[in-house]
């Protein structure tokens, strides 16, 4: 039967035949068992001992990943508080590129919480008040914590890189090394300042390739860009030393009249003189690159096999159908305009690259635009021993790249293997004692979701994680102390300033701010109304989710 109420003893029905309704308690009990089910999915990859999950999609697709992101991404997740915990993730990728593990761990943490002061009879909008007190606080401590960084502060940028791929699986301390300051130079070679001195970082102007084969040291930075296209025509050179580039949004060949139309032909001469035509037309076009002195062309549209014939013999190298992100990227790259009519081509639009080459990567042709004068658009080839773990490089040095681009924006970092979470829970705990009514203990339970993150990265190095947050807090209290961590690579307590664990600012606030606001949202709901049955809804869900949440693909 539909949902209805009873109203002077005739049925009202509200819902259709075959909806569903849960209510007050059992809508919050459901709603957080479903998002703890998310953050303890992933809690086992957070820090550079976690361990990684295999996802294979039901085409038989493999992903390995210890990436948040990715992981939830991947995940065929039906409930909807399962899809507001992966937009969660997202949001942090998007905003600050690492940390998405955090955000999740801590987010599952606040409703675990949450549900502990609910089942005391605590209001839900006592501790969404509470949470929001507790986040406003946590940014001031998190501002006192804070450490300046510059964009000549290589070591610090160094740091803040190797800590964003500690938990990446993608070769040794050399190999990441190596990845960071190629990732380094990339990031502060396409960086730009305003009038105000204010940095910023468009991510969009660093490419990565990805080429299986070769292993990871291979992976080179290139001060310009790569197109995953071949040389049109093979009587093109090859390689054109002190290329003058032609970037064009037109096409070379005979362009269709939009409007029917008709051409009778009614003798050999006349179709002669028709293909003269076309054939002349197109040299024409030919002439007035070569006029405008390029050697190189790249363009959006189709290049007619006649006119590579004629830019062939002319020693014009020319690849078609470019992507439009890499046409803007060239552009940044090389200095050259889009030319959108041949008639407009001249000398002044023309960019400039030291060597743009062919070369065959993996069996498969790419063109090399390099050497280029204070590019700002630059593309790192990322190369490895299989697809996966290419894959799983180029997810880590995204990572990476978003926490560079963050520090620099932002000029801030922090401790981190758990260091700051234990410094903002501390300062919490004191100052929830000045916080009248029951929003303190939504302050104290905001307190214990931070100090999950130094709790799940003493879990998954094997160390004893009740004993860590004692040491931790007890050290905490004390000035000196403030700079201890977990040391996952000694399974101790440790100097986090030593080991050089730092963090941007800016992540451990997105991640805040985040995880807060979608507990508080998740906490609001005490009534799901759904429109017809969860195909989740009949027994269990893989993987012990529960009911609607949904296995991996």
């Amino acid at each position: 039967m539909a949902e209805g109420n009873q109203l002077g003893g005739q049925q009202i029905l509200l819902l259709p035949e075959g909806a569903s309704r849960l209510l007050g308690r059992d809508a919050q009990r459901t709603n957080i068992s479903v998002a703890v089910a998310v953050a303890n999915a992933v809690k086992t990859t957070l820090g550079p001992k976690g361990m990684d999950k295999m996802m294979v999609s039901d085409l038989g697709d493999i992903v390995i990943t210890n990436d948040g992101a990715t992981i939830l991404d991947e995940m065929n997740v039906e409930h909807p508080i399962a899809k507001i915990m992966v937009d969660i993730a997202k949001t942090q990728d998007r905003e600050v590129g690492d940390g998405t593990t955090s955000v999740i761990i801590m987010a599952g943490t606040l409703l675990k919480g949450a549900e502990e002061l609910i089942e005391q009879g605590i209001h839900p909008t006592v501790i969404i008040r509470g949470y929001k007190i507790a986040a406003a606080k946590a940014h001031e401590i998190l501002a006192k914590y804070s450490h300046e960084i510059s964009e000549t502060d290589d070591s610090s940028l160094l740091k803040i890189a190797m800590i964003s791929l500690g938990s990446k699986n993608i070769g040794d301390d050399a190999t990441k090394m190596q990845l960071s300051k190629l990732m380094i130079k990339a990031v502060k070679q396409v960086m730009e300042k305003d009038r105000d001195g204010k940095r910023h970082i468009d991510l969009d102007y660093i490419k990565i390739e990805k080429k299986a084969g070769g292993s990871i040291a291979d992976t080179m930075l290139v001060n310009g860009v790569i197109i995953d296209k071949e040389v049109t025509h093979p009587g093109m050179p090859k390689l054109q030393n002190n290329a003058k580039i032609a970037l064009l949004d037109v096409a070379l060949e005979i362009e269709k009249t939009e409007t029917d139309a008709k051409i009778e032909i009614t003798s050999p001469e006349q179709m002669e003189a028709f293909l003269q035509q076309e054939e002349h037309m197109l040299k024409s076009m030919v002439e007035k690159i070569k006029k405008s002195g390029a050697n190189v062309v790249f363009t959006q549209k189709g290049i007619d096999d006649v006119a590579q014939h004629y830019l062939a013999k002319e020693g014009i190298m020319a690849a078609r159908r470019i992507k439009k992100s890499d046409v803007e990227n060239l552009s940044r790259a090389t200095g050259a305009k889009i030319v959108t009519s041949l008639d407009d081509l001249s000398a002044s639009d023309l960019g400039y690259a030291g060597v743009v080459e062919e070369r065959k990567i993996s069996g498969e042709q790419m063109i090399f635009v390099e050497k280029c004068k204070d590019p700002k658009s630059v593309a790192l080839l990322a190369r490895g021993g299989s697809q996966q773990v290419v894959d799983e490089q180029v997810r880590a040095m995204d990572d990476m790249k978003g926490a560079l681009a963050t520090a620099l924006r932002d000029g801030r970092y922090v401790l981190g293997g758990g260091s700051i979470e234990a410094d903002v829970a501390n300062e919490l705990r004191d100052y929830s004692s000045e916080v009248e009514g029951r929003e303190q203990l939504a302050i104290l339970k905001f307190s214990d979701a931070l100090e999950a993150i130094p709790k799940a990265l003493a879990d998954n190095c094997g160390m004893d994680a009740v004993d860590v947050l004692v040491r931790l807090r007890k050290e905490h209290k004390k000035k000196e102390g403030r700079v201890f961590g977990v040391d996952v690579n000694r399974n101790m307590v440790g100097d986090m300033m030593k080991a050089g664990v730092f963090e941007p600012t800016k992540l451990k606030e997105q991640a805040i701010d985040s995880a807060s606001e979608a507990a508080e949202m998740i906490l609001r709901i005490d009534d799901i109304i759904s429109a017809k049955g969860s195909r989740g809804g009949g027994g269990g869900a893989p993987g012990g989710m529960p009911p609607g949440m949904g296995g991996m693909e």
